[in-house]
C-alpha cells in the first residue's frame, strides 16, 4: 500500500495513523494525543469518515474473512438485536480488526450517518475506538479466529444499513465494500401483509394432532430425563381481531403462566372471556413423559371447527422442564384464497422464549425478566449453556410437529369440489368426543380402521370401529366397551348434492419427461361412484407438472435415473433409517468423475413400540438411618403389581438417600510429650518442665484435654554455704519480699551467698507460633565477692512452656 506525501514535518499523513491503529488500536490511542490539530480539522473530517474513505479506496477480494450476522437475514426488525461475528477460515487468522454501522450512502462525517449500535461481549476481546466511537476494534492486537458482537438495528425509517468489517493479517489491511466482509441489510416492511378476510362458505371442522420429537437421541445435550414433559396444550379457534400469542409480542398472563408453569387455566380463562371472536377452545392433556408418538392413533389430538369470521386457529403447549420455553402455532389461517378450508397443514416446531424468564438451560433456576422481552424464536447462539447451542450457527432440530386435518364440512360451500370421502360426512354438529378416561389398568390395543358406512342408500347409517382388551391387570376396576360407533352417511350421498362423484386416491406420479433439465409428468385417478342421479363426473381425472432431472447440463454433468422407490424401514417401530437409490445413465461428456449423488438416506418413523406400562405400589416409609449418629444412608422400596409376562419393568424398586444423625462425639487429642527441659537451677532443688499441644479439640461432648505441661523437681548439686547464719537468712528473705512487692519489674536483683546478680531479664519471644514453643529468661552476676569462693555464683537460667494451642 502507497503513502501520498507528509502534509509537513510535524505532522503524520491521515494513512499512516489509519495504519497504524489497524495494527495496533494501542498505537492509535497513543496518536489521538499526540496529533497535533490542524485548522482544516473539522468534523468532516473526522476519524470516523477517514475509515470509511480508507476502505472506500480499496476493495480486495478476500474470501479467507467472513463477517456474518445471526441467522443471514436479508432485513433487520427496528430495534431489534442481532449477532454479528467475524470469523477466519482455516490455517487463517487476523491480529485486528475495525467493525462499522453506517446508513447506506452515508459519507460518515455526521452523527446520523451510523447506524444501531454495538454492544460489546467479550471485554477481553473487543473495545469502543477511542477516536471513533460508533466502531468497534480489538482490546489487544494478538492471533485471533474470531469475534462476536452484538447490534441493536436502528430506529423505523433508517433505510438500510451496510455493516463493515476491516482486518489485519500481520502487516497487511484488508478493506472492503463489497463481499464477504460487508452485509448490507434493509429495514423490514414494517406494513405486514394483513389478515384477508375469509370468502370461504359454511363451516369445516378440523382435527389437530400433535406429535412429540423431544427426546435424548435427537436432543441429547442436557436432556432433562427424569422430568421432561409437555404442558396441557391450550388454543382457540378465532378471529383475527384476536391474537393469543405472536413473534414480537409480548406475553400476556395466561401465555406467562402457560409457558412457566404449564397452567393453561388462566390462559382458557382470558380465551372465554373474548366472546364472539372465539369459536371453539382446544385442549388437550399434559404427556408425562415427553414420549414420541409415532402414528397417528397413538398422538394427542382434539377437534375443533372453524367459520367465515373465526378462521383462525392457534395453540401452545410449554416444553418442561424450561425456563419459559413453547411450541405452537399463531394465527394459523385455515380458509385458502380459493374460497374453500384447507385440507391439511404440516408443521415442524422449534422452540420459542415467552420473554418472561432468563434462563439458559432446562433448569436454570427462576429468573424473571424485567421488564418483559418480546416473544422470539430460539436459536442456536443464544448461550453457550443453551441446550440448542451450536458454535456454527445451525438450525434448531424441531422438538414437535403438529398436523391439522380437515375432517368434515357442512353448509353450502363455495366450491363444491370435495378433497376425498370423509368430506362427504355432514354430521358436524356433534360436540367433541369426550376425553378418554380408559383406566390404567386396562390393556388395549389400538382401534381398528372404521368400517364401511351401514347404509348402502343416501340416508344416515353407523359404521363402527373396534379394539382388543390385551390384559386386565385389576379385575376389581371394569374396562371399558372394545367398539365404537358413529354416525355417516350412505357412499355418494351428501345433504347438500345428491350429484357428487367419489373419487379415488391419486396414482403415483409417472417419470419426468426428461432425461437432463426441465419437462413434465403426471399422475390420473378414476371415478370410484358415479353420482346418483345420472349426471357426469366433471371432476379432473389427470394432472400434470413440471419435473427437473439433471439441472446442471453441461459436459461435465452426467446424466442419472429418477430415484427408486424407498426400501422399507430398518426398525419395524419406533425410528428407523431407510434409503434409496438412483443410477447413473450416462457418464459426463469430458470424461470427469460423476459428482451426482446415487444413494440417498433419511430417517422414518414407524408405528410407536408397544410398551406395557409398569403398575407399582406407592413408596414405603423411609428405613431408619444406617447409623446412630453422624452420616448414614436411609432407604424405601415399592413392589412391581403388573404379572411378570406383560414385559420386563425398567423402573427402579428401590431408592437410597443419605440421612444425618446428631454428630458422634470427638475426643480430644493430643500429641506426645517433648523431652524434659534442662533444670532451672545450677544447684540446689529446682524444676523442669515437658509439654505436649491439642491436635484436636473436644467436639459434641467428646472428652475433654488434659494438662498440656507437666513439671518434676530436679536437683543439680548441694550449693556451698557462705555467711549462712540465720542473720542472713532473715535479711535475704526480706529482701525477696520487698522486690515481690514492686510493680512492674519483672524481679529485682537477687543476692546469692558471695555474689550480687541483676534483676531477671524480660522472657524471649515463643519458639513458636501454636503447637508448643518455649520462652527463656537469664539472670546475670552484677557482683562477685572477692572474700568469698563459692562455685554457686553463676549465671541462671529459667525455661518455660507458650502458645501450647494447636495449629
Amino acid at each position: 500500500m502507497r503513502f501520498g506525501p507528509r502534509a509537513g514535518p510535524s505532522r503524520l499523513d491521515p494513512r499512516v495513523v489509519l495504519l497504524l491503529c489497524f495494527i495496533s488500536s494501542a498505537a492509535c490511542n497513543t496518536f489521538a494525543f499526540t496529533e497535533e490539530p490542524s485548522d482544516r480539522a473539522v468534523k468532516a473530517d473526522s476519524y470516523c469518515s477517514r475509515i470509511l474513505r480508507a476502505q472506500s479506496n480499496r476493495k480486495e477480494v478476500n474470501n479467507e474473512f467472513r463477517l456474518r450476522v445471526e441467522g443471514d437475514p436479508e432485513s433487520y426488525q427496528p430495534g431489534s438485536t442481532y449477532r454479528v461475528s467475524l470469523t477466519a477460515s482455516s490455517p487463517s487468522y487476523f491480529r485486528g480488526f475495525t467493525l462499522i454501522a453506517t446508513r447506506e450512502g452515508a459519507e460518515g462525517d455526521r452523527d446520523e450517518d451510523y447506524a444501531g449500535n454495538f454492544q460489546i461481549i467479550d471485554e477481553e476481546e473487543t473495545q469502543f475506538m477511542t477516536n471513533c466511537p460508533p466502531a468497534v476494534t480489538e482490546s489487544t492486537p494478538r492471533r485471533r479466529t474470531s469475534i462476536q458482537v452484538f447490534w441493536t438495528a436502528p430506529p423505523s425509517g433508517t433505510g438500510c444499513v451496510l455493516l463493515k468489517a476491516s482486518i489485519v493479517q500481520k502487516r497487511i489491511i484488508y478493506f472492503q465494500d463489497e463481499g464477504a466482509l460487508t452485509k448490507r441489510m434493509c429495514e423490514k416492511d414494517s406494513t405486514d401483509r394483513p389478515l384477508l378476510d375469509c370468502c370461504a362458505c359454511g363451516t369445516a371442522k378440523y382435527r389437530v394432532t400433535f406429535y412429540g420429537n423431544w427426546s435424548e437421541k435427537i436432543h441429547p445435550k442436557d436432556y432433562p430425563r427424569r422430568a421432561n414433559h409437555w404442558s396441557a396444550l391450550i388454543g382457540a379457534s378465532h378471529s383475527k381481531n384476536y391474537v393469543l400469542w405472536e413473534y414480537g409480542g409480548t406475553a400476556s398472563e395466561g401465555v406467562k403462566q402457560v409457558a412457566e408453569l404449564g397452567s393453561p387455566v388462566k390462559m382458557e380463562e382470558e380465551i372465554r372471556q373474548k366472546g364472539d371472536d372465539v369459536l371453539t377452545v382446544i385442549k388437550m392433556k399434559a404427556q408425562w413423559p415427553a414420549w414420541q408418538p409415532l402414528n397417528v392413533r397413538a398422538a394427542p389430538s382434539a377437534e375443533f371447527s372453524v367459520d367465515r369470521t373465526r378462521h383462525l386457529m392457534s395453540f401452545l403447549t410449554m416444553m418442561g422442564p424450561s425456563p419459559d420455553w413453547n411450541v405452537g402455532l399463531s394465527a394459523e389461517d385455515l380458509c385458502t384464497k380459493e374460497c374453500g378450508w384447507a385440507q391439511k397443514v404440516v408443521q415442524d416446531l422449534i422452540p420459542w422464549d415467552a420473554g418472561t424468564d432468563g434462563g439458559v438451560s432446562y433448569e436454570s433456576p427462576n429468573k424473571p425478566t424485567l421488564p418483559q422481552d418480546k416473544i422470539r424464536p430460539l436459536t442456536s447462539l443464544d448461550h453457550p449453556q443453551s441446550p440448542f447451542y451450536d458454535p456454527e450457527g445451525g438450525a434448531i432440530t424441531p422438538v414437535a410437529r403438529v398436523m391439522v386435518e380437515r375432517i368434515a364440512r357442512k353448509g353450502e360451500q363455495c366450491n363444491i369440489v370435495p378433497d376425498n370421502v370423509d368430506d362427504i360426512v355432514a354430521d358436524i354438529a356433534q360436540e367433541e368426543k369426550e376425553e378418554d378416561d380408559t383406566p390404567e389398568t386396562c390393556i388395549y390395543s389400538n382401534w381398528s380402521p372404521w368400517s364401511a358406512c351401514s347404509s348402502a342408500t343416501c340416508e344416515k347409517g353407523k359404521r363402527m370401529r373396534q379394539r382388543m382388551l390385551k390384559a386386565q391387570l385389576d379385575l376389581s376396576v371394569p374396562c371399558p366397551h372394545t367398539q365404537d360407533f358413529e354416525p355417516c352417511m350412505g357412499p355418494g350421498c351428501s345433504d347438500e348434492d345428491a350429484s357428487t362423484c367419489m373419487m379415488s386416491e391419486w396414482i403415483t406420479w409417472s417419470p419426468c419427461s426428461a432425461s437432463c433439465g426441465t419437462g413434465t409428468r403426471s399422475r390420473e385417478r378414476y371415478v370410484k361412484q358415479f353420482p346418483d342421479d345420472g349426471s357426469v363426473c366433471t371432476l379432473p381425472t389427470e394432472e400434470t407438472e413440471n419435473c427437473v432431472v439433471n439441472e446442471d447440463c453441461l459436459p461435465s454433468s452426467c446424466l442419472v435415473t429418477e430415484w427408486a422407490e424407498w426400501d422399507v424401514c430398518s426398525a419395524t417401530c419406533g425410528l428407523g433409517m431407510k434409503r434409496r437409490e438412483r443410477m447413473v445413465k450416462m457418464p459426463p461428456a469430458d470424461g470427469s468423475i460423476c459428482g451426482a449423488e446415487v444413494l440417498e438416506v433419511e430417517k422414518c418413523m414407524m408405528p410407536e413400540c408397544h410398551t406395557i406400562p409398569c403398575l407399582l405400589t406407592p413408596w414405603s416409609e423411609w428405613s431408619d438411618c444406617s447409623v446412630t449418629c453422624g452420616k448414614g444412608l436411609r432407604t424405601r422400596q415399592r413392589i412391581l403389581k403388573s404379572p411378570a409376562e406383560l414385559g420386563e419393568c425398567t423402573e427402579e424398586l428401590e431408592q437410597v438417600e443419605k440421612c444425618m444423625l446428631p454428630e458422634c462425639p470427638i475426643d480430644c487429642s493430643l500429641s506426645e510429650w517433648t523431652e524434659w527441659s534442662e533444670c532451672n537451677k545450677s544447684c540446689g532443688k529446682g524444676h523442669t518442665i515437658r509439654t505436649r499441644i491439642v491436635k484436636l479439640e473436644p467436639q459434641f461432648g467428646g472428652d475433654p484435654c488434659s494438662q498440656t505441661v507437666q513439671r518434676k523437681k530436679c536437683k543439680v548439686r548441694r550449693c556451698t554455704r557462705g555467711q549462712g547464719n540465720s542473720e542472713e537468712k532473715r535479711r535475704r528473705k526480706e529482701q525477696r519480699e520487698k522486690q515481690r512487692g514492686k510493680q512492674g519489674r519483672a524481679e529485682g536483683a537477687t543476692e546469692h551467698p558471695g555474689c550480687r546478680m541483676r534483676p531477671w531479664s524480660s522472657w524471649t519471644e515463643c519458639t513458636k507460633l501454636c503447637g508448643g514453643g518455649i520462652q527463656e529468661r537469664l539472670m546475670s552476676i552484677k557482683q562477685k565477692f572477692k572474700t568469698v569462693q563459692l562455685s554457686s555464683c553463676k549465671d541462671r537460667k529459667e525455661i518455660r512452656a507458650c502458645n501450647v494451642h494447636p495449629c
